[in-house]
């Protein structure tokens, strides 16, 4: 059976958190690892984080939990921490705000892989946008994500939400998050991530439904104009530099 881990950062994050927990818990999946990075939040975060604790103890889903609370270099050095520990065969990050869009979320993609069929480099799916509330706003501006992704798609910019993308735990072993980006570390780790899917011969695999609700307002939106200078920095790294430009040029017609 295919084991997930779901790797939730944290930072003073208390008016989020709850209802990411809640999701997690929620969930009717039972091979999950969930592993909380908190990066020494000062707010009741941690309160919150141990009431969950007791309450995954007491639930019957048996899911694994793994909980640190340590300051950090920010919100990549995190995502680092959990994919140095994650012990499953796909990792995933539902951070603060995000959650399944329903109980059976995980089910539904452990059971888009067949029987006897080989774990592939990435499962992906698509996304909705939510509010602060967990109220609907709209599908993601570049949704369906195509069903041949590569690592040649994201020239068109992403094409998979980040939380919507599921690494194989090996894969993402090898190829941890830049911290040299501060805001578009993401969009580099799923391009090397899909490159190195490849370079093992290793299919994507889309899983032809909505995986995660996306908090708007993250990181890279409160940053957009930092973000997408990176953006241009990533982008020019792995397609060069002319298709770069002609990329960003098509998108003002988009």
């Amino acid at each position: 059976m295919i084991k997930f881990s779901i790797i939730t950062c944290t930072y003073n994050a208390a008016k989020e958190v709850g209802r990411t927990l809640d999701s997690v818990l929620a969930q009717t999946y039972h091979h999950v690892e969930h592993l909380i990075i908190d990066g020494a939040s000062k707010d009741a975060t941690m309160q919150l984080v141990r009431a969950y604790e007791r309450e995954s103890e007491e639930a019957e889903n048996d899911h694994e939990l793994v909980v640190i609370s340590e300051a950090d270099s920010g919100l990549y050095d995190a995502m680092n921490k959990g994919i140095g520990m994650a012990k499953g065969d796909y990792v995933v990050f539902l951070n603060a705000g995000d959650v399944f869009p329903s109980p059976d979320t995980l089910e539904l993609i452990a059971g888009s892989v067949g029987d006897g069929e080989a774990l592939p480099g990435v499962l992906y799916g698509d996304t909705d946008i939510v509010d602060n509330a967990g109220r609907f706003l709209r599908h993601r501006r570049l949704a369906p994500p195509p069903e041949g992704l590569s690592w040649r798609s994201f020239s068109e910019g992403m094409l998979v939400c980040h939380q919507a993308f599921y690494a194989r735990t090996d894969l993402a072993k090898r190829n941890l998050y830049d911290l040299s980006y501060r805001f578009s570390a993401d969009v580099d780790w799923c391009i090397r991530v899909m490159k190195e899917a490849e370079r093992q011969g290793l299919p994507l695999k889309y899983v032809g439904m909505v995986v995660v609700n996306y908090l708007d307002g993250g990181l890279t939106t409160k940053n957009h104009r930092r973000s997408l200078r990176e953006r241009f920095q990533v982008m020019s790294r792995h397609y060069g530099l002319p298709m770069t430009i002609w990329k960003h040029f098509t998108f003002l017609f988009r």
